[in-house]
C-alpha cells in the first residue's frame, strides 16, 4: 500500500458516516417441500424468486426438493417457503447413499427419502452414534480381509 492510499484511507470522510456491509457467499441452498401439483411448485418458486438475493430457483416435484442458488442464508429461505406458502419447510435432510459409512442403520435408512438417498447422520449426533461401526464390527469384518496379511486362510 501506498502512502498516498494510507493517506487517503486516514482522510476519508465518508466510510465514518455509513456502515459497510460484508456482501453474503453465494451459496446453493437445498429445501425439502412437499410439492403436490403444478400449483405448489409454481406457488413455491414465485415466493422464492421474489427474494432478496436469490438468483435461480430450481424445483424438483417428484424429489420434493427446491434449490435456491443466490446470496441468501439458509434460514431465511427455509422461513420464507413456510410464511409465503403456508407449507412445512425444512432444509434437504437427504444425502447419496454412497456418501454414508453405513446407509442401511438404523436412523439413516429412511423409506421416505428419494432413490439412492438416505438421511443425513450428520446433522442428528443422536443418529450419527448408531451409523458408526462398533469396534467388535471392525474386529470381524477386518479379520476376513484380503487386505489383511495375518487373516484367516480356511474359507
Amino acid at each position: 500500500m501506498g502512502a498516498l492510499d494510507h493517506l487517503s484511507d486516514l482522510f476519508d470522510c465518508s466510510r465514518a458516516s455509513s456502515k459497510h456491509k460484508k456482501r453474503k457467499a453465494l451459496q446453493t441452498v437445498e429445501i425439502k417441500v412437499r410439492i403436490d401439483c403444478e400449483g405448489c411448485e409454481r406457488k413455491v418458486k414465485k415466493s422464492l424468486e421474489g427474494m432478496k438475493g436469490v438468483k435461480q430457483v430450481d424445483v424438483e416435484r417428484k424429489a420434493n426438493k427446491v434449490t435456491v442458488v443466490g446470496y441468501v442464508e439458509p434460514s431465511k429461505v427455509v422461513a420464507r417457503v413456510a410464511h409465503r406458502t403456508g407449507k412445512k419447510a425444512e432444509l434437504w435432510p437427504y444425502v447419496p447413499y454412497d456418501v454414508v459409512a453405513h446407509p442401511y442403520a438404523p436412523g439413516v435408512y429412511d423409506k421416505k427419502a428419494p432413490a439412492g438417498y438416505v438421511r443425513n447422520a450428520d446433522i442428528d449426533p443422536r443418529v450419527s452414534q448408531l451409523a458408526r461401526a462398533s469396534s467388535t464390527e471392525v474386529r470381524y469384518t477386518t479379520a476376513f480381509s484380503d487386505e489383511n496379511p495375518t487373516a484367516c486362510a480356511i474359507m
